[in-house]
């Protein structure tokens, strides 16, 4: 069964409350899915979409996997789960990516659906330094949970930013993991299972 937007969408899929959660997913760990689950079960979203962030081909980031390898370990990672997608919307739109262009195809696109951005607090400060930020504050929610270090309580109060202040504190990151494979350590649990798998069959991350 796949998990890609475009394999799902029916008529009887209307008026969903979708919640966007971007990410390199380099690669995608437990981290990532229990904020995920978090979401879809204490907040109104409706289902969540794993957005995939393409490689920006002005920046050649070290150890960065093929896109679609990427979007292979999020769909292994969600098999079967109907609460969650996988997205490769932004393979095909302009590079570099802007989360307002991506924002007004979907939109576009499904003009039944009512979007919100999930955000960690960390990415939060910066913010208003993002394309058209003040468009998208003023047209689509932003649901935002806690990061390390980051205050919540400092969350600037507008009328489509909600705090998820009960959400999970991650503190496990792709780096972390990308190290350890490095390093020759075992960290099968890091990750759902088949995803993982897919990881070590291809040998990713080990040099």
């Amino acid at each position: 069964m796949s998990n890609l937007i475009e394999d799902i969408l029916s008529p009887k899929t209307i008026n969903l409350k979708i919640g966007l959660y971007f990410g390199s997913y380099n690669p995608i760990h437990i981290g990532h899915l229990a904020i995920a689950n978090y979401m879809v079960e204490f907040t109104d979203i409706d289902q969540l979409w794993f957005v995939v962030s393409p490689q920006n081909p002005f920046k050649k980031k070290e150890n960065l996997l093929a896109d679609y390898h990427r979007l292979e370990l999020v769909n292994r990672a969600i098999e079967n789960d109907d609460r969650f997608r996988a997205s490769n919307i932004e393979f095909n739109l302009p590079k570099p990516s802007y989360t307002i262009d991506t924002l007004t195809y979907l939109q576009e696109r499904h003009p039944d659906y009512s979007f919100s951005i999930l955000m960690g607090s960390d990415n939060l400060e910066s913010f208003y330094k993002w394309k058209n930020s003040e468009i998208i504050i003023e047209n689509y929610g932003i649901i935002v949970y806690p990061r390390p270090g980051f205050d919540l309580t400092k969350v600037p109060e507008h009328k489509n930013i909600s705090v998820a202040m009960d959400a999970p504190l991650m503190e496990i990151s792709s780096s972390f993991i990308r190290n350890a494979i490095k390093e020759g350590k075992d960290i099968r649990h890091f990750m759902p299972e088949k995803a993982w798998i897919y990881l070590d069959e291809m040998n990713f991350y080990k040099k």
